[in-house]
Formats: C-alpha cells, structure tokens, sequence
C-alpha cells in the first residue's frame, strides 16, 4: 500500500521533465504563433520573444487553469489506476517524457505540431501499454476526433483566412487610396480583433469567468465592452497618430498616439533636414569607420602571416592582453551563447529557394499595410496571453498529477487536480526559455517558408486561427492552434491567385510530422513504461 511521499524520485524526475516539455512547448506551439508577425516585419525575432516573456508567463500564471484533467483528452480512465496510485505517478511520468521527446525531436526539424495531440498519444502508449487496446477511448469522444482534426482544423482556417483577406483586399488594399480607407476600417477591425481575443480568454482561460460559472450573453456583453473601448481609442487616438505620421510625415514617436489630439502640428521630416543629413553623415562615418577597422584587421592577420613563426614575439599586440583578453573573451561566448537563439534571421527573405514563390504575391501600397502592423502585433499577442493559459496544461497536467497523488497516496476518481500557482510559474518560465533558445527553428519553417507574408497577411490569418479555436472549441469540435495556423497561413497564399504562391513542399513535412505526433509520442512513453512496470524488483 503506499504512502503518503513515497516515489519521490517520481516527482522529482517528473519535474525535470515537465520543464522540458514546456521548454518543447515554446520551442514549437509559442514559436508557431509569432512566426507570422516576424516573417511580416511586424516583430522582430528579438522583440517577439519579449513579448512572449511576458503573454505566456502571465498567462500561464494569472490565467492558467487552475485544476487540470489528470488524463489528458478523456481517453483512459482515471479509475483504471484506483488500486495502485503509484502506477498513476509512473505512468504520467512517461507520458511526459515521450511527449517532451518527440515534441523536442520535431521542433528541432523545424516541425510545427500539436503539443496537445503529442501529450494525448502519449497517454494512449501508457494506458495500451498498462491495460491493453479496450481501455482506450477509440471512438468520436476519444481517437477519432484528434484524427479528425488533422483535417478540420487547417480547412477551416483557411476558409474564415482567405474570407477576412479577400474582403480587406478589395475593401482596402485595391482602393486608390489605399491607406485613407484603412484609416476608416482600422476601428472596426480593431473592434472584430478585441471582442474575439477578448472572449478567447474569458471563456477558455479565466478561471473563476468562463461560460461554465457566466451566461454567455454576460460573456459577449464583457468582450464586446472591451472592444468598443480599444475601437474608440483606434478612432480618436491611433488613427489621427497614424494620418499625421506616415501621411503627413510629420516628427512623431510611438508614445505620441497616446496624446495626440492636445498634440499641435509638429515639423515635418522634410523641415528637418540638416539634422537628417548630419545623422546621415555621422552614420556614413562610422560605416566609413567600421570598413577601416576590418581592413586593418585583414591586414594585421596578413602581415603575421606573413612573419616568420620564430619573429612572432616581436611583433606589438594592441588592445588588452593576458586575464583580461581571456575575461573578455568568455564574455563574448557567454553574451553569444545567451543571444544565440534570438539572432537568427527566420524570415527567409533571402532563401533562392523560395525567391520564385514571394514572386508570385501581389503587392500593395506600404502605407496601408503599415496601419496593420500594429494590429496584428496585438493580436499575436492576445493568442500568446490565450495559449499561455490554456496550453501550459500540457506541460503541467501530468506533474501535477504526479504531485497530488505524492501528497495524498490516492487517486482522486473526478479526474481533476489542483494545480499549484508555483507549477503554473514554473511551466510559463520553461515556455519562454525554449522560445528564446530554439524558437526560430520552428518560425524558420514557418511564416514566409509558406508563402510571402505581409502586416495585412500575416493578421488575417491569425485573426482566423484565433476565431476558429474559439468556434470550433465552443462547438466540440477538436481543432489544434498550430493546424489552424499553418492552414491559414496557405489560404493566405492561395489568394494570390497562383498555386505557386505556396511552398507544397513544407505543408506536406507539416501533414507528415502531425500523423507521426500519436504513435510516436505513444510508442515512446509506452515502452518506457512497459520497461519500468515489468522490471524486477527486490
């Protein structure tokens, strides 16, 4: 019979890998949801993973789930584990690792799947493993739903994609005068953007303010009050800001927009123009500067070089020498190794390989596409506040299985468990760790490697994606952020008119890697445990 702490050092291994499997998480499904905004120009890869820093922590932290299903997707009992709750803690335990090994595994190919999907397959390794194929949920309320979401979720997203795209094309970006009717449609968009972003997150992460403890009339009522006030401040504040500084050009900063109509007519660029030029000048000389620098040292290796070996100690070194050169020098490599993942180019703008595909898609007017980078910045940023606090569940389910049934020596029968605050923060920090490290392998082989992504684009299709996990959860239908994403970024594509607007290529590597996620996931973790179930004991 256990008691109350044994296994400890199933916690304490399941810790370590729940901080892997979250890392696994921002690596990929976090990586995935920003690779838009970077490969439009909206971000860049450095600012995207601050945002991150801060959307998925919190998120994960303020409004993460704070009970969580002990088994994933509702395809294996919790009862099945009633008379040996150490079985419980073992089998989370590889559950978690074989998700966070496969997970790792594709974002290291640049694979985008479901960290969702990976969990659930493995949880069906533990339980086929412990109990045989019957114990499984095959049918529509198990299985054969995430298998029909491989197919639902990129379909639908391109569709509601390529219908908000296609209307903002003619009612917009094909105008004459392209930038003054985004002006006039930038609030309304602001208001279609919050109230979906907004519900999103009330009725999937808030918890304590969902549709379960709120009717959802009060639900709506709340988001679209939201909206109203950030469309109010677009019309009065955001769009004046943006007239006056791309149209008018006249010298205004960010934090202007804030108080812009108590701003007067402020000098306009051309008006500045010593100043512009002096800047101008002063950045050539320290071009001029730079090119010298290197210069000399091409020219210093090629004049030691050039001395004999046995000269060497004649020849004056400049700049600090001994413990110093050496203290800077693992300065360097730390700074570089810290920044290593953030200083990745992932737009791809400059791959040969894809210069035949960014070809294909129309362009429009900078102006107005400049107006939807400020939007589609906010909404990358709503989806990581939203999937911080839902999908870090992935990562922190199973240990927090593994932690209360460590404390208490039995298996509570609801199949739900409290989640403690501290493993909330714990897995928001491992999401925006694998983000900052690995992330840009993911975003590399997303976003342009798809099709040419622009503000307008690269919005369009997150606001979809957003609108069809909200949809399609509300309706039970299954659907992966990741799947919606990938789909709406190709419908995107595909409104260029031409099939070669889109890398067919990647999408098929995205369809392979989302089949391989269940059985490998499920392979892995159920012959971990089969291994530890069915080892000798003494």
């Amino acid at each position: 019979m256990m008691q109350i702490g044994d296994y400890t050092w199933i916690f304490g291994v399941g810790m370590v890998m729940a901080f892997v499997d979250a890392y696994g998480i921002g690596a990929n499904d976090v990586a995935n949801s920003f690779a838009n905004s970077v490969s439009a120009g909206s971000l860049t890869l450095a600012q995207a993973c601050v945002i991150a820093c801060f959307t998925e922590f919190f998120g994960a932290l303020l409004l993460g789930s704070h009970t969580t299903s002990t088994i994933k997707g509702g395809i294996l009992s919790v009862s099945e584990f009633v008379d040996n709750p150490e079985m419980l803690m073992l089998g989370m335990l590889c559950a978690i690792t074989g998700s966070a090994i496969w997970v790792l595994f594709a974002s290291r190919n640049g694979w985008p799947v479901s960290t969702t999907h990976s969990i659930v397959g493995a949880i069906v390794g533990v339980g086929i493993s412990a109990f045989g194929g019957g114990a499984i949920t095959w049918g529509w309320t198990g299985i054969a739903r995430i298998i029909t979401s491989w197919f639902i979720s990129p379909v639908i997203a391109g569709l509601v994609a390529a219908a908000i795209y296609t209307f903002t094309k003619y009612a917009v970006l094909r105008q004459v005068d392209s930038f003054k009717w985004a002006l006039r449609l930038v609030p309304f968009y602001v208001f279609f953007t919050i109230a979906i972003e907004a519900f999103y997150i009330i009725f999937k992460g808030a918890p304590g303010l969902n549709a379960s403890s709120l009717p959802i009339g009060v639900v709506i009522a709340i988001s679209f009050g939201i909206a109203t006030f950030f469309a109010a401040f677009a019309w009065f504040f955001y769009c004046p800001w943006a007239r006056r500084r791309i149209q008018d050009k006249e010298d205004l900063r960010w934090y202007h927009c804030f108080v812009i109509p108590f701003i007067g007519k402020r000098p306009t660029l051309q008006e500045r123009d010593p100043e512009i030029v002096s800047m101008a000048d002063s950045q050539a000389q320290r071009t001029h500067d730079n090119v010298n620098e290197t210069i000399d040292i091409h020219e210093n290796k090629k004049f030691a070089e050039e001395i004999p070996e046995s000269d060497m100690s004649e020849v004056p070194v400049a700049g600090p020498s001994g413990w110093r050169a050496k203290a800077n020098q693992y300065k360097t490599r730390a700074v570089d190794m810290a920044l290593h993942g953030i200083r990745k180019d992932v737009r791809n703008l400059e791959n040969e390989d894809l210069k035949h595909i960014h070809a294909a898609a129309e362009l429009y007017e900078d102006e107005a596409e400049y107006l939807f980078r400020s939007l589609q910045v906010f909404t990358a940023c709503m989806a990581s506040f939203a999937h911080g606090s839902n999908d870090v569940s992935n990562a922190i389910g199973p240990i927090a299985a593994i932690f209360d049934v460590w404390q208490t020596a039995r298996v509570d029968v609801a199949g739900s468990v409290g989640v403690p605050a501290w493993i909330l923060a714990y897995g928001g920090v491992a999401i925006d760790i694998g983000l900052a490290t690995m992330g840009y392998r993911v975003m590399r082989k997303m976003g342009n490697n798809i099709t040419y992504l622009t503000p307008c684009r690269g919005f369009c299709a997150e606001l979809a994606a957003a609108l069809t996990v909200l949809t399609c959860s509300k309706l039970g239908l299954p659907v992966s952020t990741t799947h919606c994403i990938t789909g709406a970024t190709a419908a995107i594509g595909l409104c260029n008119g031409r099939l070669n607007a889109v890398n067919w290529k990647m999408l098929g590597w995205c369809f392979f890697s989302w089949i391989l996620t269940l059985p490998f996931a499920g392979l892995v973790a159920g012959l971990i445990f089969a291994f530890a179930s069915n080892s000798p004991t003494f």
